[in-house]
């Protein structure tokens, strides 16, 4: 059988699938993702530090069998057969996974927290019922994937995905085995090639352990991601690029990484993070440090705020020592000249906002029914990666980066909130139109979110630092522009979050990747 040249057999399905994509759809905001060769494969990375493995190889996986063995040889005939003659479905299934697994997976989970950001409505009694885990698809659904869950669903993804890869990378290199077109050049392909060993399969490790974390994140949707999973692994078979022993390997040891890093999750404390009995205790603390007005809810009937022990969760990157040395100071107190003025800005663009503060107040809302602050950043970082073709892992460093920072500024920035207690400009008359958050002002979670993901980003791509920077600087002044933040809880959340964002560049920069 002739052989296919790769780059013009997958450029001909590209081009077929992204012609029927633009001919039917009007609505494309950004560019169709595609696969690509990396810049470099990192063949190093077998060697980089990992979050929660004390060794890349303390998961062991079994040595392949030879390429000369009868066993390969029919591995390579059945996917020499799997490889030919593909559907559509099939092509389309190719292109789509062919954009990377550490890509596709974040974006999987970004769209099912957006799937999930609904806050419960209230019962007729006045109550707000508590989404129940082990009922997931009763009303309300659980999660309630608002920010602080999201950023937590998307670090441990990010952890799983990168330990995993770099164990993967360990033995690739070790074993060596190369991509069974390499041993047989009769085998079609259908995805751009490296020298990257195939065994494991590193879409199979990233599958299985995004499958192990988010059906925990999402209960309610484990058929859809069994279904996603399965869709993956084959479509590596479909495009030629690995055998069924890859792919078990791989999945084997994803499973088994992915399984370690939710020994974490089970026991950070996130359990205790909705515990409402302590808001009592906060509120005559807060009292007590100078704060003459708390927060208290602004909806009819009164909703309990939103996960008042998220401050207590165990951070990535810093201590809790840290954590209460970087708080920021005490605000402007209710009553006080600076605070009168700070409401007199808002009361004024209230009055008078322009057009283009409107625009920015709704482009950075992600309120409900979108995948939040930190679901933002993490497109922003997996498109910047993905521009800059990256590898696997190294894609899999750049959002498990991003993803522990934005945690941890979640962590912190809860616990600043409800330290402190401040109240909403809405307890003053402000009206805001893109939501009103169920918890305390005082400092934004957007600017602590959107700085600690801008700094992580700036190191990596320094040529964009800038832009990064102006972005999160938005970001901040949008909560000014929808009124539901004084622009002291934006400009010191910001400082916040800047030093949050440092705590992941220190740990980047000891990582052993090179950057």
């Amino acid at each position: 059988m002739k052989k296919i040249l790769p780059s013009l057999k997958y450029n001909s399905i590209v081009m077929a699938i992204l012609v029927g994509v633009f001919a039917c759809d009007k609505t494309i905001e950004e560019p169709q993702r595609v696969g690509y060769t990396p810049a470099s494969v990192d063949d190093k990375a077998g060697t980089w530090k990992t979050y929660m493995l004390a060794s890349p190889e303390e998961i062991s996986v079994p040595a392949p069998a030879a390429v000369t063995s009868s066993d390969y040889v029919a591995e390579l005939a059945t996917l020499k057969g799997l490889a030919t003659n593909l559907s559509q479905e099939q092509k389309e299934a190719v292109v789509y996974w062919g954009a990377g697994a550490v890509y596709r997976w974040n974006e999987i989970a970004r769209e099912l927290a957006a799937r999930y950001n609904v806050s419960p409505a209230s019962t007729a009694d006045g109550k707000y019922p508590v989404p129940d885990a082990a009922n997931p698809l009763a009303d309300p659904k659980f999660p309630f994937a608002n920010p602080p869950y999201t950023s937590r669903a998307l670090a441990y993804l990010s952890v799983a995905q990168y330990d995993a890869l770099v164990s993967a990378w360990n033995y690739k290199y070790k074993f060596k085995r190369s991509a069974p077109s390499k041993v047989d050049a009769t085998i079609p392909v259908a995805l751009p090639t490296s020298t990257l060993p195939s065994y494991p399969s590193e879409d199979a490790v990233v599958a299985a352990a995004s499958f192990t974390i988010l059906k925990v994140m999402f209960p309610g949707e484990v058929p859809y991601l069994e279904a996603k999973m399965k869709e993956h692994l084959a479509s590596r078979q479909w495009a030629g690029m690995n055998v069924n022993s890859d792919l078990t390997a791989g999945t084997d040891l994803g499973n088994a990484i992915a399984a370690k890093v939710m020994g974490r999750a089970r026991t950070d404390g996130m359990s205790a993070a909705n515990n409402q009995t302590l808001t009592v205790g906060m509120i005559e603390a807060a009292k007590n440090r100078g704060i003459k007005e708390p927060w208290v809810s602004q909806e009819v009937p009164a909703r309990p705020p939103m996960l008042p022990n998220f401050g207590a969760v165990q951070t990535w990157n810093f201590d809790r020592k840290t954590l209460e040395q970087i708080r920021p100071v005490i605000p402007y107190m209710v009553g006080s000249a600076e605070w009168q003025k700070e409401l007199d800005e808002l009361k004024n663009i209230q009055k008078s906002q322009t057009r283009e503060q409107a625009r920015i107040a709704n482009y950075w809302a992600d309120g409900a029914g979108s995948y939040t602050p930190p679901g933002h950043w993490h497109r922003a970082a997996a498109n910047a990666a993905h521009e800059a073709k990256f590898s696997e892992v190294r894609m899999a460093r750049t959002l498990a980066l991003v993803g522990t920072a934005a945690m941890d500024a979640g962590i912190a920035c809860w616990e600043t909130k409800y330290f402190y207690y401040t109240p909403r400009p809405q307890q003053f008359g402000l009206k805001t139109s893109v939501g009103l958050p169920n918890f305390p002002s005082y400092t934004s979670g957007h600017s602590t979110f959107s700085a600690a993901a801008a700094t992580v980003l700036g190191y990596i791509f320094p040529d964009q630092a800038e832009k990064f920077n102006t972005q999160a600087k938005e970001a901040s002044e949008s909560r000014i522009y929808g009124l539901i933040h004084y622009r002291i809880d934006c400009e010191l959340g910001l400082v916040h979050g800047r030093k949050i964002g440092e705590y992941a560049v220190a740990r980047g920069k000891a990582d052993g990747s090179g950057l």
